[in-house]
C-alpha cells in the first residue's frame, strides 16, 4: 500500500557518504524534530533525474530552506558510491543523497517501480514534505519521464 498524507514515513536505513566514508542514516535520524523535503528518483544520472529533477532542487534549495525546511534529501535505488558521484557531478550542496540500495524504503512506502529496463526495482518519481516524520504533502509523478508534479516548484507551492 502506498503511503499517503498523514502517514508516518516507514522505518528504513539509508547509506550515505560522509567525510569519513560510507555510513548510515535512519528515517528517524533524518526526520525526527525536523521538516524534510524528500524526493525520489528512478536512478542517479538518468536523463530526467540528472538534467531536470535534481537541478531544480539545487537551484532553489536556499529558497526551500528559507520556508522552514531543515533538510532536502534525494533517494534512489543505487549504491552509495553512485550517489556520491552524482552529488559531486551535480555540485549539489545542501542536499542529502540517500542510497536505498536494496529498495527497502521505497518498497515499504509503496513507491517502488518495477522497470525491466533497469533490471530491478527502482523508485517511482515522487516528492514529499514530512514534519517530524509525518507526511504533510505527497506527489507521485504519473509519467516517470516528467518531473513537474514532483519538482522544486511543486514543493515551493506546497510550503
Amino acid at each position: 500500500m502506498t503511503i499517503k498524507v498523514g502517514d508516518k514515513l516507514p522505518d528504513a536505513t539509508f547509506k550515505i557518504m560522509t567525510s569519513d566514508g560510507p555510513s548510515e542514516i535512519t528515517t528517524a535520524d533524518l526526520c525526527n524534530g525536523k521538516t524534510v523535503v524528500l524526493f525520489g528518483v528512478p536512478g542517479a544520472f538518468t536523463p530526467t533525474c540528472h538534467m531536470n529533477h535534481l537541478p531544480g532542487f539545487v537551484e532553489h534549495g536556499d529558497t526551500i530552506k528559507a520556508k522552514g525546511v531543515d533538510t532536502i534529501a534525494v533517494v534512489s535505488v543505487n549504491d552509495i558510491f553512485v550517489m556520491d558521484a552524482w552529488a559531486t557531478a551535480s555540485k549539489a550542496k545542501g542536499i542529502e543523497f540517500l542510497a536505498d540500495t536494496a529498495a527497502d524504503f521505497v518498497k515499504a512506502a509503496g513507491l517502488s517501480l518495477d522497470a525491466p529496463i533497469f533490471g530491478h526495482s527502482r523508485s517511482q518519481r515522487f516528492a514529499l514534505i514530512a514534519k517530524d516524520g509525518v507526511i504533510t504533502f505527497l506527489s507521485i509523478e504519473e509519467t516517470p519521464s516528467e518531473a513537474t508534479a514532483t519538482g522544486a516548484a511543486a514543493i515551493l507551492a506546497a510550503l
